[in-house]
This record gives C-alpha cells, sequence and structure tokens, in this order.
C-alpha cells in the first residue's frame, strides 16, 4: 500500500463546497423552472453573480460544463442545454435523500404492523412451532430455554428437546401496494407569493425514487388535476406546471380510481396534495361547471360522493392540505369521514415527512 501526502488547501475544500452548493441550488430551480434547464440555469447566474456564489474564475458556462461532464444536462445539436435521463435520475436520488434526513431529524422512522404475517423480514418476536413454519426461523436460545425449564432426564444425562420446545421467529407481512399521487395544479397552488407546487414535485420524485430502489412490486401513478383530470407519465414529473385552473377534485378522484381498478394488488390508496376547495365538476355532457367562490353545495357533494364511492372499493384517500384555511377544515373533516380516510394539514417542508412515514406505514398489510 502507497500513501501520497501535500499540504492541506483550505481553498481548495471551500471550492468543492461551493460547487457542491450550486448543483443543489441548480436542482431546486430545475423544479422551479418545470424541468427548462436552460430556465434553471439563466436564474442560477443571476442568484451566483448577485450572492457571490461562484468560486473564483469560475463562470456559469463553467458550471454548464461541469454539468455536462456528469452527465446532468445534455447539449442539442443548436447548442441548448436540457435535462439528460442521468440529470433526472440525480434530482430523484436527491428528492429522496432530502426525504430521509427529514425522516432522521423528525425521529418519525419506520411503523410496524401491529399483527405479523408471512414474509421475508425477521422480527425478534417469537411464537411456539406451528406445523409448516420454515426451520430457518427455529430460534435455538428460546427453544433451548424452553427445554431446559422441563429439566434434564435421568435416563439419558442429557438434553431432551420435544416439539412443543421450539420457538420461532414472527416474520413482517409485507404486500405490494398501488398507489395513485393526485397532485393539485389549480391556480391557488402559486397564489399569494407561495410556492406549494415545488415540494409537491420533490415529494412525488422521491416517491418514484422510493418505489423503484426499495420496492419494485409496488406501483405509482400520478395524476395532475386542474378543470380537468389527467395521468403524468413518471420521468414527466419535473416539468409539471401550474395553470389557470380551478380545482376539479372529483375528476381527479375518479381517473385515479380507475387506474387502481386496474391494478390486482391487496392494498391501493390514493394520495392527494393539494391547497384549496374544489371548485369544478364535470357535467355528464362533458362541460365543466366551475364556481371559484365560496364552498359550492352541488361540487362539494359530488366530490364526497366519489369519496363515498372509492371507499366502497376500498381505497382509502389520504389528503395533504397545505392551508390552514378555517373554511376548508370543515370540508377536509367531511370528505375524509366519508372515505374513512385520513387527512393531514401540512406546511411544504412537512408534506414530504408526513406523506413517507404515512405511505411506509399504509404499504404493510392488516390483518
Amino acid at each position: 500500500m502507497h500513501f501520497r501526502y501535500r499540504e492541506y488547501d483550505p481553498s481548495a475544500d471551500q471550492r468543492r463546497r461551493m460547487i457542491e452548493q450550486l448543483k443543489r441550488l441548480y436542482g431546486e430551480l430545475l423544479l422551479r423552472a418545470a424541468g427548462d434547464a436552460e430556465q434553471a440555469l439563466e436564474w442560477l447566474r443571476q442568484v451566483a453573480e448577485r450572492y457571490g456564489l461562484f468560486p473564483e474564475g469560475m463562470t456559469i458556462e463553467d458550471v454548464k460544463r461541469l454539468l455536462e461532464k456528469e452527465r446532468l444536462v445534455q447539449r442539442g445539436a443548436d447548442g441548448s442545454v436540457s435535462m439528460s435521463p442521468g440529470g433526472e435520475r440525480a434530482l430523484r436520488q436527491e428528492s429522496l435523500e432530502r426525504v430521509f434526513q427529514g425522516l432522521g431529524k423528525d425521529g418519525a422512522g419506520d411503523h410496524r404492523v401491529a399483527s405479523p404475517g408471512s414474509g421475508h423480514e425477521r422480527l425478534p418476536e417469537t411464537r411456539p412451532f406451528a406445523f409448516g413454519d420454515s426451520v430457518e426461523l427455529i430460534d435455538p436460545a428460546a427453544s433451548v430455554r424452553n427445554a431446559l425449564k422441563r429439566g434434564l432426564p435421568s435416563d439419558l444425562g442429557g438434553l431432551s428437546m420435544q416439539e412443543e420446545d421450539l420457538e420461532v421467529h414472527e416474520t413482517e407481512h409485507l404486500s405490494s401496494c398501488a398507489t395513485v399521487l393526485l397532485i393539485d395544479l389549480s391556480h391557488s397552488m402559486i397564489l399569494y407569493g407561495e410556492d406549494r407546487i415545488t415540494p409537491a414535485k420533490r415529494v412525488a420524485l422521491a416517491l418514484v425514487e422510493l418505489i423503484r430502489t426499495r420496492y419494485p412490486k409496488d406501483s405509482l401513478k400520478v395524476v395532475c388535476f386542474g378543470d380537468e383530470a389527467w395521468e403524468v407519465g413518471l420521468d414527466d414529473i419535473p416539468r409539471i406546471q401550474v395553470g389557470p385552473f380551478h380545482t376539479n377534485t372529483r375528476a381527479g378522484l375518479q381517473l385515479a380510481r380507475d387506474l387502481l381498478r386496474r391494478e390486482r394488488r391487496a392494498n391501493r390508496q390514493i394520495f392527494m396534495i393539494t391547497d384549496g376547495k374544489p371548485s369544478a365538476l364535470t357535467e355528464p355532457d362533458g362541460e365543466i361547471y366551475k364556481n371559484p367562490f365560496g364552498l359550492d353545495r352541488r361540487v362539494v357533494s359530488k366530490t364526497i360522493d366519489e369519496a363515498t364511492i372509492c371507499r366502497r372499493h376500498g381505497i382509502p384517500i389520504t389528503t395533504f392540505m397545505l392551508t390552514d384555511d378555517p373554511t376548508l377544515v370543515g370540508f377536509v373533516e367531511q370528505f375524509t369521514e366519508a372515505n374513512k380516510g385520513r387527512a393531514y394539514f401540512a406546511g411544504g417542508d412537512e408534506l414530504a415527512t408526513t406523506l413517507f412515514v404515512d405511505y411506509m406505514k399504509n404499504r404493510r398489510s392488516r390483518r
């Protein structure tokens, strides 16, 4: 083994930290720019020049070359820069890391199921051996203790173990889970200077990365809703953006329920991220009825009816309300009661932690 020593250069470490800071900032701006790398880099240049974030001698062109070298962006024939597949993957990974850092700080952790079952993750709890149990699950220490409690037989002069002495470890029951993530794209998601869509997109990216890397047997679909509802490809999540839409919650739930109906899985669920009241409704003739003023009784009742239908199909809805407007509390409570689901009033910073804890808990089947 050979060692090479050189004089410590604190400026080199500082330069590396500044470059990493620029890359993280680029990722945040990329989400805000709906996946437009050129726009994100232009915003990065403005912010970095204003606050002195560039290391000495570095320009935005150097940043572009660095991102291209690391395959986070790609150049077109006309020299324009766009997000590469590697850049999309890095964005998902970075989102997932941020979520789990939040979980660690909050101490929320993973939730265990009260009723264990058949699975592949061994638990410390044990139970008496039953016919059909795998011998690999036998707890030797507990089994020997049980045999010793009966005492040593005088005629054999050694330890005698019988079937009733055997104990086996419980295993955690894991089952596949089908999830539809509903994201509100109505105009209120960026109203009054509050950016609620960026945290929603970051959560969606992190959830995609979690399922692809840790739970590949699970399925995730993303549905956006405004005046209407439409499915979004998982690779297109960074590019979704808010529009001049009303909130047709019922249409989003109907599409989500239709997608889950095709899934043959033990657990099916809907996660809905929204910040406003339902204000639109699709009529039987295809026309869209809109009323942004107050809580329209007709719109609210049809939306709650859809929550009831989801409950009858065994599809719980978890609502993440990104506002604490008192006028919406009553509607959310009524909606949640109709579905027998759950509701959280969470700010943008709390959304990721809250949603992930709920997902990790909910994907484990109840018996």
